[in-house]
């Protein structure tokens, strides 16, 4: 039995020195033994570098530019602005230092991608106020996203050719704000009325979809206690990635119905920070979990993926290395039986 271990997508620094010597992390402890190597993200470097900004440098079909409230689309509906531009450049830096060192590579990979209801409550519309405002915004703008995922899968595919497989990771950590009416007004006094879940599906599968068509498997994080596993993989997502502290008791049982369906449930066990628990005591936590769900790791361990409980862009350099070796570690217990 193989259980996989790969990386949520962040770690920590502010320099191009600092991505590089990630990606020495990722590929050192992942290239190998079931892992799946991802491009790393390194968001000190910047707004450019952030989530936010390295999706929206892909988006070729909207154009948006950084206030001191952060990212606001123009609405001139021309040529991507320079701090699209910068964003762009930066991403296609980051994948020509990925297919330098892939280059003799065979295996999955992964790549990750703000998601269009994360993206709707968090850039601004040119009037003021978030996209989520606006029903026509936020419509545009998931299906510009969809194009340019299929574009950014198309071109790892090309650099990686000995890329078994493409995983497309997309972020949603507001999805269940956006869903509860949870995401604050620009003024702050109020909420942004809710998404129901037939749009929130819809935009989503355009996305999922684009990433399907382009040859990639989709999969969604979501770091939150209510995250809506039945939404996500009817919206066409394969793998889900949780944070298993967080999982509420429809979490967990949500989770155990996605493994038996054949879905891909990757588990946030290792801290992002602070004290790192032992392999030992990590492996016992997932077979609890297991036990507790009742489900069987001989039958459903090859959907099990390891990884960080979160993104690591917060964790000292030391932590963000030590936890990757720790998913790595507990992948390959746990696959050992």
């Amino acid at each position: 039995m193989t259980v996989r271990a790969t990386g949520v997508g962040s770690f920590p620094g502010d320099s191009q020195r600092d991505f590089e010597e990630a990606l020495s992390v990722v590929l050192g402890e992942l290239a190998a033994d079931g892992g799946i190597p991802f491009l790393p993200e390194v968001p000190g470097r910047g707004a450019v570098a952030a989530m936010t900004g390295r999706s929206l440098g892909l988006v070729g079909e909207l154009d948006a530019d950084l206030q001191p409230s952060g990212w606001r689309l123009t609405g001139t509906s021309g040529a991507p602005t320079l701090d699209q531009r910068r964003a762009r450049s930066l991403v296609a830096q980051d994948l020509d230092t990925f297919e330098e060192r892939m280059a003799d590579y065979a295996g999955p990979v992964k790549v990750q991608v703000a998601g269009p209801w994360t993206l709707a409550a968090t850039v601004e519309r040119p009037r003021g106020d978030k996209l989520l405002a606006d029903h026509g915004a936020r419509r545009d703008l998931a299906q510009a996203l969809a194009v340019a995922v299929a574009d950014h899968v198309a071109d790892v595919r090309r650099r990686v050719p000995g890329a078994t497989g493409v995983v497309l990771q997309l972020d949603e950590p507001a999805l269940p704000a956006v869903l509860a009416g949870a995401v604050p007004t620009a003024s702050g006094f109020g909420k942004h009325r809710t998404v129901h879940p037939p749009e929130a599906s819809e935009a989503l599968e355009w996305v999922l979809g684009a990433a399907v068509d382009a040859g990639a498997e989709p999969w969604v994080h979501c770091c939150a206690p209510d995250v809506p596993m039945g939404l996500l993989r009817g919206a066409g997502a394969r793998g889900v990635m949780v944070d298993l502290a967080l999982l509420g008791a429809e979490g967990h049982d949500a989770a155990a119905e996605a493994l038996e369906a054949g879905d891909t449930i990757a588990l946030g066990v290792v801290p992002t920070s602070g004290a790192m628990p032992s392999d030992k005591a990590l492996v016992e936590r997932v077979r609890r979990w297991l036990d507790m769900v009742g489900l069987d790791p001989a039958v459903v361990g090859e959907r099990i993926v390891v990884t960080p409980a979160c993104g690591l862009a917060g964790a000292a350099a030391a932590d963000a290395r030590r936890a990757t070796e720790l998913v790595r570690s507990v992948a390959r217990s746990l696959g050992a039986g």
